[in-house]
């Protein structure tokens, strides 16, 4: 610590989900100290990432592809155990197995340019000046709730993903669930089973996909999603562009007609839904399944965005800032592409390390 107070390290790494834990590990890899070299900043009140929030019901053996993180297995786990459970124990272990000492929970504000070529880091824990940093703080903080005509005057319950309580809370409810995503089927097809009746609403027809999601699979995935990436444009998620899983489960939900789809609604009522053609469906709930956005704003300062929108990245380096480095954003957004890029990203700050000496 300098005589204002600012600790200095040589990178910053805010995150602690898969992402961060990944690049993290890579950094002890390449000679990196925690505490001395780096620091990991962690907003969530225990392990586990955006894992530790998700629902009761969403069990270890519903989980939508989980990849181990590098050099640690997660091995022996109860699928019939909840996935935040399973995972936050994980995690956990992973941390205290390679000594990455988490900083939590700490709040980022801002990281704008600070003396000397650095990068200031400002959070709820005091300031930090770094040479590089590691962004990875993923989208469960931003979900995105799209806006339809009279949707204010819906005298039911609304609520999204992110708050998502189990299916119980919806017994002998109408329920409206909107996303066409792995989390709007597997509410949909639980909470029809305690539901008076149920509705699936996505924008685009769902595409169901037969085959096991190997890593070639995963591979050709994050490929499209890069490409977007590589224009600037705000990602989309890896998900949306791999279909949903054809399991025993959702062909059983497709037989009883659970998973028959309508087209996007035009409106909402102070009833239900209606379009117009003229058809209307009552609802007592409308739960939005609709994904979320990359939490970025604290990277504002910085003026990475393009006129697109998005964070322009050549690899996983942003292109306006060879200092900054984003993993867990688009193309790497999904368990297997977060540990690819945690490695890519350490790489890349290496470079930038042994070639930038401390104040140039």
């Amino acid at each position: 610590m300098n005589d204002f107070g600012v600790r200095e390290v040589d990178v910053v790494v805010i995150g602690a989900g898969q992402a961060g834990l990944s690049g993290a590990y890579h950094l002890r890899r390449a000679g990196l100290e925690p505490g001395r070299d780096f620091v990991v900043l962690d907003h969530a009140p225990r392990p586990g990432g955006a894992w530790q929030f998700r629902w009761p019901s969403l069990t270890y053996g519903k989980v939508h592809g989980m990849h181990a993180l590098p050099g640690m297995e997660l091995t022996g786990a109860d699928g019939d155990r909840p996935s935040s459970e399973v995972i936050g124990a994980y995690f956990a272990a992973y941390e205290d197995a390679f000594d990455l000492r988490v900083h939590r929970p700490v709040e980022v504000s801002a990281v704008r340019e600070g003396d000397g070529g650095r990068l200031r880091v400002e959070t709820s824990e005091g300031v930090w000046a770094a040479r590089a940093l590691l962004n990875a703080t993923g989208t469960w903080d931003r979900p995105f709730w799209p806006r339809y005509p009279g949707q204010e005057t819906f005298r039911g319950r609304q609520l999204h993903t992110a708050t998502y309580p189990g299916p119980a809370a919806f017994a002998g409810q109408r329920v409206v669930v909107v996303g066409g995503g792995a989390s709007g089927t597997q509410h949909l097809m639980e909470i029809a089973e305690v539901a008076a009746d149920t509705t699936w609403v996505t924008r685009r027809p769902p595409v169901f996909r037969e085959g096991p999601f190997d890593e070639a699979a995963g591979r050709e995935a994050v490929a499209l999603v890069e490409e977007r990436v590589r224009r600037g444009l705000p990602p989309m998620s890896v998900v949306s562009v791999t279909g949903l899983p054809l399991n025993d489960a959702v062909r059983a939900a497709r037989a009883t007609g659970v998973l028959d789809r309508l087209p996007m609604f035009d409106r909402i009522t102070e009833h239900g839904v209606a379009w117009d053609d003229g058809r209307e469906i009552g609802a007592d709930v409308i739960l939005w399944a609709t994904g979320f956005r990359p939490v970025i704003d604290h990277l504002a300062p910085l003026r990475l965005r393009e006129p697109g929108g998005g964070i322009r990245l050549e690899g996983t380096r942003a292109a306006r800032d060879e200092r900054i480095q984003l993993v867990g954003y688009g193309p790497s957004a999904s368990t297997i592409g977060a540990n690819r890029a945690g490695r890519a990203a350490v790489r890349e700050i290496k470079r930038l390390l042994d070639r930038r000496p401390v104040g140039v």
